[in-house]
């Protein structure tokens, strides 16, 4: 599934032709969707920035429940009606989970455009990481969330945590940028597989038959949609896969780790602490692995070349205050549902991103490779009907 950049009606491209020579293809958005064609808004308009805000506002409302970083809380309601109060959750939830798949659609779509014309993923990364901080450092100054209060314990069992968070978001923007955005996330819908083998290897979690059986359709259609990539490419491929075992890695160590009282956080103060380690961590590493690819002079002397700064750097804010916005609101719903129905919504969030992407970089797909997708993405949801079933199966 070979990406290609969308230019449709008139917008300023990321480069400029100089001196009839083509350095890089322009990438543009369009304004208005062409006839048959269905894409998304070429800016980061107000729709964006007010499901930004809906999200904080619906946040709020879950502001002094107390929740453990692998716990799930409660969903009675408290004003006495069972009935209404199960209706306002409802909506709440449909409404947040709309504000995180739309996030999602504007993050892996503005990424992929930066990273074609900006190949040093580590360095976006690290932007993107940027971005969160001030997001959090913003939050706790306005008394938006309350603000944590580490300890050492704490702190010690968080950093392993962000090592693997840093490094599983750095493997998949290298991902993204060789290979196309749907197959990375076919890729991706690997993750319930190291799930099983990490938390075997590493927390001694014995799988359910049902649990091993649905791997069988994940495995086989990832290994279906690499065999007819038109985009295949190892770096692409292998970083996909790293990026899985370090992201499953953080979701294992966190059961692990984060057991004991004192080291309980809530989800979103875990997530917020995360990020700006992993900010941290990230800066010293991208200037060591690409150099300083994000001072004036050296955009300025790409600028010269027909890179088109503007455009570079209003894509490159949105995809990091979407980047950051995302896991944030994933966070929050996490706190409010059980890690199955997050799962879940995990799963309908990936054949969303997969459906858009391959719409609007209108994607070539083979008929098999589409079977190879739709394959790995239904054993997915068999892996989350499974890990449902394990419960009822113990109560019973």
């Amino acid at each position: 599934m070979q990406s290609t950049a969308l230019a449709l009606s008139p917008s300023t491209p990321f480069l400029k032709p100089r001196n009839q020579t083509l350095i890089l293809s322009p990438i543009r958005l369009p304004r208005r969707p062409a006839p048959g064609c269905c894409c998304l808004p070429s800016r980061f308009d107000t729709r964006v920035i007010s499901s930004l805000f809906l999200a904080l506002s619906l946040r709020k409302r879950e502001v002094g429940v107390k929740v453990r970083a692998t716990s799930v809380p409660g969903s009675a309601s408290d004003d006495g009606s069972p009935k209404s109060g199960a209706a306002v959750r409802t909506l709440q939830l449909a409404v947040m989970f709309g504000v995180w798949y739309l996030l999602n659609i504007y993050f892996n779509i503005y990424n992929k455009q930066v990273l074609k014309v900006y190949p040093f993923p580590a360095t976006v990364t690290a932007f993107q990481f940027a971005c969160g901080t001030l997001i959090i450092l913003l939050m706790w100054t306005f008394n938006l969330h309350p603000r944590p209060k580490l300890t050492k314990s704490q702190l010690a069992a968080v950093l392993p945590l962000a090592v693997a968070h840093t490094m599983g978001n750095l493997l998949t923007n290298i991902s993204l940028g060789k290979v196309a955005v749907s197959f990375t996330h076919t890729i991706k819908a690997m993750e319930p597989f190291f799930t099983v083998v990490l938390g075997a290897l590493l927390v001694g979690e014995k799988p359910s038959l049902w649990v091993v059986s649905s791997l069988v359709p994940i495995v086989g259609g990832v290994a279906l949609a690499s065999f007819t990539e038109a985009s295949f490419n190892w770096i692409g491929f292998c970083s996909a896969m790293a990026s899985n075992l370090t992201n499953q890695s953080r979701n294992v160590l966190s059961k692990k780790l984060m057991v004991k009282e004192e080291e309980t956080l809530d989800n979103i103060n875990l997530f917020s602490v995360i990020t700006v380690i992993s900010f941290i961590l990230l800066v010293p590493s991208a200037v060591l692995m690409e150099g300083i690819k994000f001072s004036p002079s050296y955009l300025q002397s790409s600028a010269s070349q027909g890179l088109n700064l503007k455009e570079l750097y209003v894509r490159s804010l949105v995809s990091g205050l979407c980047f950051h916005s995302y896991q944030q609101v994933s966070y929050s719903i996490l706190g409010m549902v059980s890690p199955v129905t997050h799962s879940v919504g995990n799963c309908v969030k990936r054949v969303v991103v997969i459906v858009s992407s391959v719409l609007f970089f209108q994607t070539p797909i083979s008929p098999i490779n589409a079977l190879g997708t739709a394959l790995a993405l239904a054993g997915v949801f068999l892996y989350s009907g499974a890990k449902r079933m394990k419960p009822k199966l113990k109560a019973s």
